[in-house]
């Protein structure tokens, strides 16, 4: 068996540490416990490092393709990689949970999320799992946009990292047992 753990982001110094790059931190966290290093893979609009966990292929994947068309990125990869959408996690931003509250989902809609929108539309399915990591509502008449392209504040940064934390750790428990529904249970 493989898998894939794709953590969804925006590319580039601007987006850095900004709530739409929960995945993208997620993601950095992961590869680093497991001592893997990213490399660019034109073809598939991606950077990806892969490792071994329990004797298992696990590819790591940040798409650079930007949030909004995230599964131009994941789709082809999933193809070359001939791995099933039941194979795949997703790491993403919620804005639908509290800042740092983590939830693990096993197939559904979008939400809203963007990211997910797209991969939907271009892996077609909806049974694929994900790791939602809370970003919280906008406050202030802040537009949904400027929240997510937005850092987060002294208030929330430190439930933040901990929501990073808790993904990557629910991460790890699911790579190292391989069962998704047994991992929602320890830490829905």
């Amino acid at each position: 068996m493989t898998k894939m753990v794709v953590g969804l982001g925006n590319p580039g110094s601007k987006y850095e540490k900004t709530k739409h790059n929960m995945g993208f931190m997620a993601l950095d966290l992961l590869a680093k416990e497991l001592g893997v290093t990213f490399s660019e893979e034109k073809p598939f609009m991606s950077l990806v490092g892969s490792t071994f966990v329990n004797g298992e292929k696990v590819f790591l994947v940040k798409p650079l393709t930007f949030m909004n068309e995230s599964g131009r990125a994941v789709a082809p990869l999933l193809k070359y990689y001939n791995l099933d959408s039941d194979e795949l996690v997703i790491m993403h931003d919620d804005m639908d949970s509290p800042v740092g509250r983590v939830r693990l989902r096993q197939k559904g809609s979008s939400g809203g999320q963007n990211g997910i929108k797209s991969i939907l539309t271009h892996v077609g399915t909806q049974e694929f799992n994900r790791v939602k990591i809370g970003i919280g509502r906008p406050k202030n008449g802040m537009t949904v946009v400027n929240h997510v392209l937005s850092k987060f504040d002294e208030e929330d940064a430190g439930a933040a990292q901990d929501g990073i934390f808790r993904a990557v750790d629910a991460v790890n428990f699911y790579l190292e047992n391989g069962d998704f529904q047994k991992t929602m249970n320890k830490f829905n």
